[in-house]
């Protein structure tokens, strides 16, 4: 794996810390106390989500990392396009903004290609890595949701700083959601389909109701956030 930090103030410490949720148990390595920031690449969870066959819960998620350590920030990356008269991840968008996840967007950028088709951009790359490494005196340990090989170089420059970096992703989809590169690189692996039971969203919840939408300003947040999938593919 990557550079193990020596010098960590808990390096003989260390523990195995187990979560359990009914049958299901998620192992993770982490040292008590330390600070935690989550770093999520919006596009790229959400393919590899979709790969598994499952929505995500940003609720769970977020409570599962939360009882992992100090959870300093999660971070959620997206570009959007603005000239839409309604964009579909926008309800998804506020309830994240609402609900303890700090957004980060940006505008897609449109464009037409060699056969004329219009396409879509919107890369956050920057944008994570210029934030992980501004966050990076604040934190024992950055979790990085992206299986993006582009990431590996972010991962070395901030191990180089002792923190130690876990990547969320998967090999098990067809093909492999996470960069070989990138997971090399990363102190721990985390894979996407082991966690799903504890962050999955319930199918059959409110399946007959439509979705969710963010509070107006002022009112209390829902009680959980739209499914994705709905949002990306309208």
């Amino acid at each position: 794996m990557g550079y193990q930090p020596l010098a960590a103030p808990y390096f003989f410490a260390r523990q195995r810390i187990l979560f359990r949720q009914g049958s299901v148990t998620m192992k993770g390595n982490f040292y008590e106390n330390e600070r935690v920031a989550l770093f999520i690449d919006g596009a790229n969870l959400y393919s590899a989500a979709r790969s598994l066959g499952f929505d995500i819960d940003y609720r769970r998620l977020l409570k599962v990392f939360r009882e992992k350590g100090r959870l300093v920030r999660a971070y959620y990356y997206t570009a959007l396009v603005e000239d839409q008269e309604y964009s579909p991840i926008r309800p998804l968008i506020d309830w994240l903004d609402y609900n303890g996840y700090t957004m980060v967007t940006k505008p897609a950028k449109e464009f037409t290609d060699a056969m004329g088709r219009r396409k879509v951009k919107g890369n956050m790359d920057i944008e994570l890595a210029i934030d992980v490494l501004e966050m990076a005196d604040h934190l024992d340990h950055v979790i990085l949701f992206s299986g993006d090989g582009d990431f590996r170089r972010l991962v070395e420059a901030v191990q180089r700083r002792g923190i130690r970096v876990s990547v969320v992703s998967t090999i098990k989809s067809a093909p492999p959601m996470v960069a070989d590169e990138l997971r090399r690189q990363a102190d721990d692996f985390i894979e996407l389909s082991e966690l799903a039971p504890l962050i999955a969203r319930n199918p059959s919840e409110r399946a007959s109701r439509p979705a969710a939408v963010a509070p107006r300003e002022g009112e209390a947040d829902g009680d959980e956030a739209p499914p994705e999938s709905l949002m990306r593919s309208a």
